[in-house]
């Protein structure tokens, strides 16, 4: 008669289907948020579009409008955005349930020092988002009616527009994420405090690069990210010297 293996061989495969359950349960709760947020961005998605198109409607032309070059866009682009933007209003949610994934697994003291980063992080990707809305979207919308040439009426198309500014949107929330990427960066040892500070002038040059790949090709929304990302590289090197000693 054959001995039944061991209980510490079991173990492994138990807490194996004990983490793919929590990860179900974990997607489920933030596909749950994601859909009882999207109920009513459904429902004024037209009202979003037409908040969205504020600031490019405020320096067209009066009698000018948006125009949609396709039979299905007026429907399909309202749609789009309000699915989009359920996903984010539902992502400190989302993330969240990552973070509650992830956690116990951590050490006490990584908990400390990642529970901070996670929500600043968030707090962080929502700001750049409202920079991009609320200070580059008038300047570069204004900029570019401003610089059309003569006899050349602008009819941007709803379609194009939406994929514009949810690139600016993601580029502008990404770039806000600078402070925390720079104390990850002391803080894991990668690289010292001494040594972002002593190659500020690569560093500069390197998010003028960045900036212009993240960016349509105009020098306004260019520059427009790349201020705020070596302000917030500073602040982020500030941050690291206070947070996180020599010696870490």
């Amino acid at each position: 008669m054959s001995a039944s293996p061991p209980e510490p061989e079991q173990l492994p495969e138990s807490s194996l289907i004990s983490h793919l359950l929590e990860l179900r349960d974990r997607l489920l709760r933030a596909l749950v948020a994601t859909f009882l947020i999207a109920v009513p961005c459904l429902y004024f998605a037209n009202d979003l579009f037409s908040w969205l198109a504020a600031p490019l409607l405020e320096w067209l032309p009066e009698g000018s409008t948006l125009i949609a070059t396709s039979v299905v866009a007026p429907f399909m682009t309202p749609f789009k955005l309000a699915l989009l933007a359920a996903i984010f209003l539902a992502m400190p949610v989302i993330l969240y349930q990552v973070w509650a994934f992830v956690a116990p697994g951590l050490y006490r003291h990584e908990r400390r020092f990642a529970l901070p980063l996670f929500v600043s992080s968030v707090l962080l990707f929502y700001a750049g988002a409202a920079f991009a809305y609320y200070v580059v979207f008038p300047l570069v919308f204004r900029f570019f009616v401003m610089t059309t040439p003569a006899g050349v009426q602008m009819m941007t198309d709803m379609t194009q527009y939406l994929d514009f500014v949810v690139l600016l949107f993601f580029a502008f929330g990404l770039a806000f994420e600078i402070p925390v990427a720079t104390v990850l960066l002391v803080r894991t040892g990668l690289v010292g405090h001494d040594t972002l500070g002593r190659n500020r002038g690569y560093v500069l040059l390197g998010i003028f690069i960045i900036a212009a790949f993240l960016t349509p090709p105009d020098p306004v929304s260019q520059t427009m990210m790349a201020v705020p990302m070596y302000v917030l590289y500073e602040a982020g090197l500030l941050l690291a010297r206070l947070l996180v000693p020599k010696s870490a």
